[in-house]
């Protein structure tokens, strides 16, 4: 199950990185699938091995026309100045052409074709569907990709970046730089990947009240209530911002799961975090928890100290990725910022 998706049930423009020259690489000989829109990698990069879950992966050239599975890779291609060939379809935060808007806007702003969309309602690949794009690559290392769809891809030529140790559980960092080795693009994921973290150091220097405030971060579905521990990648951006995870959230941890962990109600006043960061698809649904008699079990829902993320492309933006931080990271920050300085005016009252 993907981390930015529950179990869950779930940039305006562009991250600079680096002058890529764009090059438009015509279609297959009587091939209706989009054209590449490729920065080509450095030859001298290739071959290059990736280890992962399946055995050992070799790409001998740069590839032009790029496939993407799962979360982020999409991203971190698009960041990198190529507009892929075939893409995952997002069926959570991509609206009905099922593109997230920073994906959209990424596309645009590189002018290239829209890709073809390979459906990911089920998190199932269709080989036939990726074949019919006629990828050079298969990008997937923060994906679902099971063993079967691996042997089938690579059986019909297709080289594929897999998950590096474990499926869904590949740091969002590492996506950018494995995507950026896979293209010959090494030096410029790294620059990317700095970037990104730059401007999260930078909103963190810019808010100094936020280093030492504990934060936990929940969201209540359907009568379950998860609750995000230190390993989850978007809690890591909230301690990269100058959070800390108070000892009740390893404290209810269970180890039902590598990123969460459930709370039954009645323990509800344990999380005893200054600030509340949370989200929801509707406003509506999110006033009827804060407003509850469970919701209010929550020292820092007494306390009006709650950062939320509302909306479906909004709650999708959360987990990081090349596109999606820089997309949501200022509403994020404009947020916590408010829900600190409730938490501080309250603690001084």
């Amino acid at each position: 199950m993907p981390s930015h998706l529950r179990p869950l049930a779930g940039l305006a423009a562009i991250v600079a990185v680096g002058a890529l020259v764009l090059t438009g690489c015509a279609s297959a000989a009587g091939s209706d699938t989009p054209a590449a829109s490729a920065a080509p990698g450095d030859a001298a990069a290739f071959p290059v091995t990736f280890d992962h879950v399946y055995g050992e992966t070799t790409i001998e050239a740069a590839p032009e026309r790029i496939a993407t599975w799962g979360w982020g890779a999409t991203d971190a291609v698009l960041a990198l100045g190529i507009v892929p060939v075939a893409i995952s379809s997002m069926d959570y935060g991509g609206g009905e052409d099922r593109i997230t808007p920073w994906v959209e806007d990424a596309i645009e702003e590189l002018g290239g074709e829209k890709p073809a969309i390979l459906d990911n309602a089920t998190y199932e690949l269709s080989v036939e569907e990726l074949l019919a794009a006629d990828p050079d690559v298969l990008i997937a290392p923060y994906s679902g990709l099971t063993q079967e769809e691996y042997d089938a891809v690579t059986k019909a030529g297709i080289p594929v970046v897999a998950p590096e140790e474990a499926l869904w559980s590949t740091p969002w960092r590492d996506v950018i730089t494995e995507t950026g080795k896979a293209l010959g693009l090494e030096p410029e994921a790294e620059r990317l990947v700095a970037d990104l973290d730059a401007q999260v150091k930078d909103a963190a220097a810019a808010h100094p009240e936020f280093a030492g405030t504990s934060i936990a971060y929940i969201d209540d579905d359907v009568d379950t209530l998860y609750l995000y521990l230190p390993s989850d990648p978007r809690v890591e951006i909230l301690q990269d911002l100058g959070f800390v995870s108070p000892p009740s959230v390893t404290d209810l941890d269970t180890g039902e799961g590598t990123f969460y962990t459930t709370v039954s109600y009645e323990s509800l006043d344990r999380i005893d975090a200054q600030v509340l960061f949370t989200q929801d698809e509707q406003q509506a649904s999110l006033d009827d928890f804060l407003a509850s008699d469970r919701g209010r079990l929550i020292p820092a829902v007494q306390t009006g100290a709650v950062a939320a993320i509302v909306g479906e492309e909004n709650v999708a933006a959360v987990s990081p990725t090349a596109l999606s931080l820089p997309w949501l990271l200022p509403t994020m920050v404009e947020k916590l910022a408010t829900a600190t300085a409730t938490a501080t005016s309250g603690a001084q009252g």
